[in-house]
């Protein structure tokens, strides 16, 4: 629990009160290489801390697995508008290896939510991600190929080491002989 407490305090600094009510209300769960912690179509109740593994965002489409991003450890990882706005997942999530995760429930994440100093992370971090989401989205869109993976190998080497090829292929937008090419090149 120190990694999530570490990161939190990351982006605001807690008092000894909130600290004990966010270990309170987080629980580890252990979760086996391809279970799912969010699936299409069903309603995302928890937000997810990774203290150990991978987990693959995906949406199916035209009947093909789009990966959209491998999380890895001391990241956070939910559904977004289906656990914010409690309505169903338009997107997949599962494991890639055994993964050590602490969740927290959409109602002890309200619960908390009664704590000013874990309002001001919250607010942080969210700004913080969508600020690098929006960043990434536009860098990505532009990037070829070979960038893209480049910028993943140096910016987020876990995905490089945890990804398929498969999967690291589909977030890049390239065929797997696409990406062995790539891969060969640079080495």
């Amino acid at each position: 629990m120190e990694e999530l407490i570490l990161i939190i305090n990351s982006f605001q600094e807690l008092d000894l009160e909130t600290e004990q009510a966010i270990k309170k209300s987080f629980a580890e769960e252990i979760f086996k290489k391809g279970e799912f912690l969010v699936e299409e179509t069903k309603v995302c109740n928890k937000i997810y801390f990774i203290k150990s593994g991978a987990v693959r965002r995906f949406c199916i489409e035209d009947g093909v697995e789009v990966t959209k991003w491998i999380y890895t450890n001391n990241q956070f990882v939910t559904s977004m508008s289906s656990f914010f706005e409690q309505k169903p997942s338009f997107e997949n999530f599962q494991t890639c290896e055994e993964t050590i995760l602490y969740s927290l429930s959409y109602s002890d994440e309200q619960a908390l939510l009664e704590y000013p100093l874990f309002v001001k992370f919250h607010i942080k971090q969210l700004r913080h991600y969508l600020s690098k989401l929006n960043e990434f989205n536009h860098l990505f869109r532009l990037m070829t190929a070979e960038k893209k993976y480049l910028f993943l190998l140096e910016s987020f080497p876990q995905i490089i080491k945890k990804g398929k090829l498969k999967h690291i292929a589909s977030l890049i937008g390239v065929s797997q002989e696409t990406l062995s090419r790539i891969r060969a090149s640079i080495i």
